[in-house]
């Protein structure tokens, strides 16, 4: 009885925590960035950052030839009309958007030339350092995005959607890096739990609980 009570609660908890979205894969094909070893390497906030404070990004905190990304707030329905840099513009209100960050922050400059795979389609990209500054609202990492000035692309860098859930991240950046967000539909790892799912297996666990006790009520008064 207890192995079956702790299995629901298990259960329910795995229903009603929501997955995150994902970038799912990236890799590092071109560019000077990729003689000098670098690769793909997906963050999880908080950042552990080798240079800088803590938990931040934005001021070449990284120093590495590897192409970085992390995920930001999921899921966001807008609430007015969004202008994009990449992508059409603007998206609608009422858009379920989700949103990362992308970036390529060197020590000597480098080109880095690579992709990055998510698990639902691109919408758009946010490459300016005004557009960036308009979408921090899309954070919610609690990750402090420095250098708010410095951010986005220079004239000749680019990063495109080359593929419905990919885009193509083509730049040479120094101090303090290149930085941009990536907007996707809805992840399709975010779903809410069915409520009806929820309240039945929830009721069952109260059962559960309830027969535990008397269960074990019984079996003291025996003794």
């Amino acid at each position: 009885m207890r192995k079956l009570f702790f299995g629901v609660a298990s259960l329910i908890l795995t229903m009603c925590v929501p997955a995150a979205a994902d970038i799912v894969s990236g890799s590092v094909t071109g560019g000077s960035a990729l003689a000098a070893g670098g690769t793909f390497v997906k963050l999880t906030p908080p950042l552990s950052n080798p240079f800088g404070p803590p938990d931040s990004v934005g001021s070449d905190n990284f120093q590495s030839p590897d192409l970085f990304g992390f995920d930001e707030d999921q899921n966001i329905t807008l609430v007015a009309p969004l202008t994009v840099d990449v992508g059409a513009s603007p998206i609608a209100a009422g858009t379920v958007v989700s949103s990362y960050y992308i970036f390529f922050d060197p020590g000597p400059a480098e080109q880095v030339i690579g992709t990055v795979n998510f698990d639902s389609d691109v919408l758009a990209i946010i490459t300016s350092t005004g557009g960036l500054a308009s979408t921090d609202f899309l954070a919610n990492t609690g990750v402090n995005y420095l250098n708010p000035t410095l951010r986005g692309l220079e004239a000749g860098d680019s990063v495109t959607i080359s593929g419905p859930q990919q885009i193509l991240f083509d730049t040479v950046a120094s101090s303090p890096g290149d930085y941009v967000r990536v907007l996707t539909a809805a992840s399709p790892g975010v779903a809410a739990p069915e409520p009806r799912s929820v309240a039945f297996l929830a009721m069952g666990l109260i059962w559960l609980s309830t027969s535990f006790r008397r269960k074990t009520s019984s079996s003291k008064s025996g003794c």
